[in-house]
């Protein structure tokens, strides 16, 4: 999982696979019935319908309504239907979102942030980036200062067994110049011209948009830095959630 050996490794495109033939209906057989089988008449019980007696109704009085289902007082204790999460008020680097299906050409500001780096294995990658992004979550809350954008990771090195980091959280605005809490310290953002491809799916399955990303570059012939960004527009949780909503962003030189 060597995502700048993955950039390097040229053009590699997926072959689509092919989709599961439709599933068949089985086929209904034609044999008789056994001899001594019930017939439907012995076994299906015949329904009783009631018919109401007219004859005992005064003129212009108005038959009872079939009975329906009780419906709902909303000032009754009936319990509120569950509200279905929203997306997050944190806004990205860029404002406007990504497209699964194209690469967009963005141009990212450079927006304060505190910054915690760190190194792990590429098997930990989630779980280092999420235990980072609290660190820095904690720092902010013990200094007063409320978090303004959604969590970014720079990955600067990539070797073979792991990789080196710098877990970002953008703010409004800094602390004081080379002010630090609790190894978290304060700096910007990724800046300047970048291309933008989105990842949708599991962190498991990211490979395959660096894949795209790297056939893309391959193609275009654009060199890019020794770098690459991870925006996380959803929370990473456990990695293994199959709509996580991830913008990468690759740096042309």
């Amino acid at each position: 999982m060597n995502r700048l050996a993955t950039l390097a490794a040229g053009l590699l495109l997926l072959a689509p696979l092919a989709a599961p033939a439709a599933a068949q209906a089985p086929a209904h057989s034609n044999a008789p019935p056994p001899t001594n089988a019930p017939s439907p008449a012995e076994t299906q019980p015949i329904p009783q319908t009631t018919i109401p007696d007219t004859s005992k109704t005064p003129p212009g009085t108005a038959m009872p309504a079939p009975e329906q289902a009780p419906v709902r007082n909303p000032g009754g204790t009936d319990p509120a239907p569950l509200a279905k999460p929203g997306p997050s008020a944190l806004p990205t680097l860029v404002p406007s979102p990504g497209d699964a299906n194209d690469v967009d050409e963005v141009t990212l500001p450079a927006r304060p942030a505190a910054i915690l780096s760190g190194q792990t294995k590429w098997d930990d990658a989630v779980a280092s980036l999420t235990e980072s992004f609290k660190a820095i979550e904690a720092a902010l809350a013990k200094a007063g200062v409320k978090p303004a954008g959604r969590p970014v990771a720079v990955f600067n090195k990539t070797e073979e067994d792991g990789f080196q980091y710098e877990a970002m959280i953008p703010v409004e605005a800094a602390p004081a110049e080379g002010s630090a809490i609790d190894g978290v310290r304060f700096g910007a953002t990724p800046s300047g011209k970048a291309l933008r491809f989105k990842h949708t799916g599991s962190y498991e399955e990211i490979d395959g948009t660096y894949e795209t990303l790297t056939a893309y570059l391959d193609v275009k012939e654009i060199a890019v830095q020794d770098r690459f960004v991870e925006e996380y527009v959803t929370d990473l949780k456990g990695g293994t959630e199959d709509k996580l909503d991830i913008n990468i962003y690759a740096l042309p030189k």
